[in-house]
């Protein structure tokens, strides 16, 4: 099962989110983690879908959080699934297929019809997910970050 996450889910969501920020090798700091979710939601700035355990509706085993923007050369709304994780556990089951398959349909709910995100070089099992769902590494366009300190 697949349902967008409220506040009350943020004890369920926010070990995942440790995982998958300690993945991309950051620190874990579940309490900064649970605090960042938690402003997102409440401010209303991301959509978080989570997935729960076929077995146990009680626990949660992955999610996507997903940011609305505009992109001016698509003279439209785009969604960004910046993040996206199941538990290692239990990969290979089809649980990050209906993860993108739900953001597909919010995108369609917002009348937006393009989907953008990231992912590591190294990150080959997510990148034959992204192929196999349709996405298109952009080869036209080179991703640049500016740090501010």
């Amino acid at each position: 099962m697949i349902r967008k996450a409220t506040l009350k889910d943020l004890d369920q969501l926010t070990p995942l989110f440790d995982q998958y920020l300690v993945f991309y090798k950051k620190k874990s700091d579940y309490e900064k983690h649970k605090a960042y979710l938690k402003e997102r939601l409440e401010n209303n700035e991301a959509i978080i879908f989570l997935a729960f355990d076929k077995n146990n509706k009680e626990k949660a085993i992955g999610f996507t959080l997903i940011y609305v923007t505009f992109s001016s050369l698509a003279l439209n709304k785009i969604l960004i699934l910046n993040d996206l994780f199941v538990d290692s556990t239990i990969r290979k089951q089809g649980i990050g297929e209906q993860l993108i398959l739900e953001t597909v349909a919010l995108a369609k709910e917002l009348g937006s019809d393009l989907i953008r995100l990231r992912t590591a070089k190294n990150n080959i099992t997510a990148q034959g997910l992204y192929h196999k769902m349709g996405f298109k590494r952009d080869e036209y366009l080179y991703s640049y970050d500016l740090v501010v300190k």
